[in-house]
């Protein structure tokens, strides 16, 4: 599976494009996570800077794991590295150490989803919550190639839903963003708010990008680990607030 470069990715979301992208999307992760606290331990896996910047103030705990095949840059500019490369599926964290986990542009490039969800479910504390973001095999975000989203594999609600199903992680919560063309032209730019309130009121299932909301199940019996040819990582304790 190809994996977008962090370096292309960050000149993305520099650019005018990115910009109302990651405010578009950003709108719809504040209106699901509202209510995190200062005392959640945060991490992004993925390309996920330009979405966990907002939780900085508020949440010191908060780290951006990016996957080794899409490459790491130091992060953030305001305060010390925040930033670590790991594999998406041996995730340096220990179990249960996790209250939040937001995953953007990695589900649908992983090779391997299934261990990376258990993995997810692994470090995710009783009733932590994941947010997903994922492109929308029904948008257009999926096949244009000035989208950071036309990437890897595209998922439909229920597909992603049975994803999150197996592996222990209840979907309470769905959203759809980006109605708007991913074009660079200064006009589509100008009318991106106006497109975004249309769509969400009318076409609300065909948005760029899917938004799902899902928690542990804290009952379910623990996911079977699925084992690889290398050495068990030692885990990294959740930074702890002073």
């Amino acid at each position: 599976m190809f994996w977008p470069d962090v370096i292309a990715l960050k000149e993305f979301y520099n650019s005018p494009l990115g910009r109302i992208t990651g405010r578009n999307v950003s709108h719809a992760i504040k209106s699901f996570w509202a209510e995190t606290t200062k005392d959640n331990n945060i991490l992004g896996i993925g390309f996920t800077t330009p979405y966990l910047q907002p939780f900085l103030a508020k949440n010191p705990c908060v780290f951006a794991c990016m996957p080794a095949m899409q490459g790491v840059i130091h992060w953030s500019p305001q305060a010390a590295n925040l930033s670590l490369l790991s594999e998406e599926t041996e995730l340096p964290f220990a179990d249960n150490s996790i209250q939040r986990v937001l995953v953007v542009h990695a589900l649908e490039n992983s090779e391997n989803a299934r261990k990376m969800m258990a993995e997810i479910w692994r470090v995710l504390s009783p009733t932590g919550r994941l947010l997903v973001v994922v492109p929308n095999r029904r948008g257009i975000w999926a096949r244009s190639p000035q989208s950071p989203f036309a990437h890897g594999q595209p998922f439909t609600y229920w597909q992603l839903r049975q994803l999150l199903a197996k592996h222990s992680l209840t979907s309470v919560g769905v959203s759809t963003a980006l109605f708007f063309p991913p074009s660079k032209r200064r006009f589509i730019l100008k009318a991106s708010n106006f497109l975004e309130r249309v769509g969400k009121n009318f076409f609300a299932s065909f948005g760029g990008v899917i938004i799902i909301e899902a928690e542990k199940q804290i009952y379910a019996p623990a996911l079977q680990k699925v084992r690889s040819g290398f050495a068990k990582p030692a885990y990294m304790p959740a930074a702890q607030t002073i």
